[in-house]
């Protein structure tokens, strides 16, 4: 008796020193290997997409490439969808997820988040001669939208009883709308106003006031405190040295917000 629990406590002993060593961290492994490999979107412009030679593009495959860079590692982008994102990241095809990926407390359960790295919202947008600075000052205003959006409910929460909203079936609709004059401003995401901005119009338009605000993080596994903090510190200084402001003005038409 005494033999058989003084192996079982060695064969435990044992399995708890294999599970330690097995146990790697993500940030060491990185570095040894010498390759951050990123789940990125690929139809999601102007975050991530393909060129016609299908080479991958926008924000996200952006901010990835600067990371590596930072680490001094080759990146390696790996297409995900919104459904398998996550999955990737908890089956170790991928050490982070770059995918405009927001934060919610059920995501929370499963994966760890960095500090934000772009902006995502919905607001109303406008040129710069339209001095809008938040819902009161909708009065008297031309309003366009996607019906059924998020910003359309949002919308209808504040808009003044004198503004007029006109809403569209979809989003290309509702840029038409601001191009063609047919509205003064336009409720839409950030994402939509880049494309306005991209077709160049005579008023572009510019951020007037936020409706709901779901900023972009940076997804990686739970208990990889290493590669948070520094992917964190990397967040930190190409905001500061406005690296990071670039990239969303070249991608969103719009310069990275100062609360971000």
């Amino acid at each position: 008796m005494k033999l058989s629990k003084l192996l079982l406590g060695l064969m435990a002993g044992a399995l708890l020193i294999s599970t330690s060593v097995a146990r790697a961290d993500a940030l060491d492994d990185i570095q040894k290997a010498g390759v951050l490999r990123v789940a990125v979107p690929q139809d999601f412009p102007p975050f991530g997409s393909v060129t016609s030679d299908l080479k991958p593009q926008g924000l996200d495959i952006d901010v990835a490439s600067l990371i590596a860079k930072k680490l001094g590692v080759k990146v390696e982008l790996i297409p995900v969808t919104s459904a398998n994102r996550v999955p990737y990241l908890q089956t170790k095809k991928v050490d982070l997820v770059i995918s405009s990926m927001g934060k919610n407390a059920e995501r929370e359960k499963v994966i760890d988040f960095t500090a934000a790295y772009a902006p995502f919202f919905n607001g109303v947008f406008g040129p710069a001669d339209q001095k809008v600075s938040g819902p009161a000052d909708l009065a008297g205003k031309t309003i366009g939208v996607t019906r059924g959006s998020v910003e359309d409910l949002e919308l209808s929460k504040i808009v003044p009883a004198s503004a007029t909203v006109k809403r569209y079936e979809d989003n290309n609709g509702t840029i038409s709308s601001f191009l063609s004059n047919q509205v003064q401003l336009v409720a839409t995401g950030n994402v939509i106003a880049a494309a306005i901005i991209a077709k160049n119009p005579p008023k572009k338009p510019e951020t007037k006031f936020l409706i709901k605000d779901s900023p972009c993080f940076i997804g990686l596994n739970k208990d990889e405190k290493k590669l948070q903090d520094k992917v964190n510190a990397i967040l930190a200084d190409i905001k500061k040295n406005g690296e990071l402001s670039a990239l969303t003005v070249k991608w969103l038409g719009l310069p990275l917000p100062a609360n971000l």
